[in-house]
């Protein structure tokens, strides 16, 4: 299974840093797109992320223990640098994002999904953290239009012909 360290044959210490700060990115995205950053939205983001760092063994095991070294600081260090005004944290946070797409294009294409698929799964359990019954299952408008990573290109897993 390839994980991050197998990637870095094929990708730049710089895009390997984005590919990590993605995590802290889309928290910050999801959890401010309401314009309240709140405390559980952060406590849930990072146990997601926990999760997926002791979770079952997967394609991207290994890279959600390299971010957990240093998510916390990392959303904490962007709350603190982006811009308060909603509108323009959301600007700067999707054109970060979407600088993922060529990296994205580099790998093969189950790793690119496998990163696709798991960075917007972590949207949408970020979007549910607060709301709802029980505080959970409530997504407003705005967690709603930003929670599918529109700024990130689609990334299809292709099937793969038994000819191959």
């Amino acid at each position: 299974m390839a994980n991050i360290k197998t990637m870095e044959n094929n990708l730049t210490l710089e895009e390997n840093g984005k590919l990590k700060e993605a995590i802290a990115l889309i928290t910050v995205l999801i959890a401010g797109a309401d314009g309240n950053i709140e405390k559980e939205e952060l406590t849930w983001a990072k146990k997601i992320a926990g999760v997926r760092e002791y979770g079952p063994p997967s394609k991207l095991h290994g890279f959600y223990q390299e971010v957990g070294l240093d998510y916390e600081e990392k959303v904490n260090g962007l709350i603190e640098t982006l811009p308060t005004d909603v509108k323009e944290r959301t600007e700067q946070i999707s054109q970060k994002l979407s600088d993922l797409n060529p990296i994205l294009a580099k790998m093969d294409n189950g790793l690119a999904h496998a990163f696709y698929k798991s960075f917007t799964t972590f949207a949408e359990h970020v979007a549910k953290a607060t709301g709802g019954v029980l505080g959970f299952f409530s997504v407003s408008a705005e967690e709603k239009n930003l929670m599918s990573l529109p700024m990130l290109n689609v990334i299809e897993l292709e099937e793969i012909s038994e000819e191959e």
